[in-house]
């Protein structure tokens, strides 16, 4: 059981984060186009000389670059919870291009055949963290705790629970070139290869996480001591630019999966 003081302080983010999301709503009534732009590399704020098993690395994707101020204010306090952490950030073209750079033809194929951008993302949050290293967090994911006490130094890898127990993934933190990464790799690789499997979640989502790795031989923490979600942001801000909406409503529409030709 985790101390009081860690639940309290995420329930106070968590309210401080849900109020700063309602001032933004007059915000952007009144600057209807007003965007702010996400670095694609930012450096540490707080050097350290300290080694660590997990690369202070943090890793967001996004479909674009261009942001509104929820989403913003979620990065900035990301970096403020993380500030010994290098920031990285692909759009949906550098997510494309780093998996071509990093990975075999075979692999780029198939994630060449996503076709929902959710789904593409999940992929490549698993082939960069096994390939650098890092903590992954969704664009709408804020931390908790601060990161690099969170981790420590000779942690090799954390994944979050739910309150079902189950595993999520919109914050991984792992060394790279792990077996339960390879495992979730080789996984979602077959996933795509058989089409079988029409929703974004199983396809390359959480679901396979919980199909291939077992909870109970993993580094894991209850996601509100670690990491949580939509305090500072929400769908309507997150995909104010993006007419298709969150992935759930997106493959209503769109296949997952594109289908090879013949």
């Amino acid at each position: 059981m985790k101390p009081l003081h860690r639940l309290l302080t995420s329930r106070l983010i968590k309210l401080v984060a849900n109020l700063l999301k309602l001032a933004c709503y007059p915000f952007h009534f009144a600057f209807p186009d007003k965007r702010f732009t996400l670095p694609s590399k930012a450096s540490p704020w707080i050097r350290s000389r300290q080694p660590t098993a997990i690369p202070r690395i943090l890793w967001q994707t996004n479909f674009t670059d261009r942001v509104t101020l929820p989403v913003y204010l979620n990065y900035l306090f990301n970096r403020l919870m993380a500030p010994g952490f290098e920031y990285r950030f692909m759009i949906t073209e550098a997510r494309a291009d780093f998996i071509r750079q990093h990975y075999s033809k075979h692999t780029f194929g198939n994630y060449s055949r996503l076709q929902i951008g959710a789904a593409q993302a999940d992929f490549w949050r698993v082939l960069v963290l096994q390939a650098h290293g890092g903590v992954y967090l969704d664009i709408d994911a804020h931390l908790t705790w601060p990161l690099g006490r969170l981790l420590g130094a000779d942690r090799s890898a954390l994944f979050i629970r739910t309150k079902r127990g189950t595993l999520n993934n919109f914050f991984i933190a792992s060394r790279p070139h792990t077996s339960e990464l390879g495992a979730v790799i080789r996984a979602i690789n077959t996933n795509i290869e058989e089409n079988t499997i029409k929703g974004v979640f199983d396809m390359t989502g959480p679901g396979v996480f919980n199909r291939v790795l077992d909870s109970h031989c993993l580094d894991t923490v209850l996601y509100r001591y670690a990491c949580t979600q939509g305090s500072f942001t929400n769908e309507h801000f997150q995909y104010l630019d993006k007419p298709q909406g969150k992935w759930h409503r997106e493959q209503q529409h769109v296949a997952v999966v594109r289908e090879e030709a013949a």
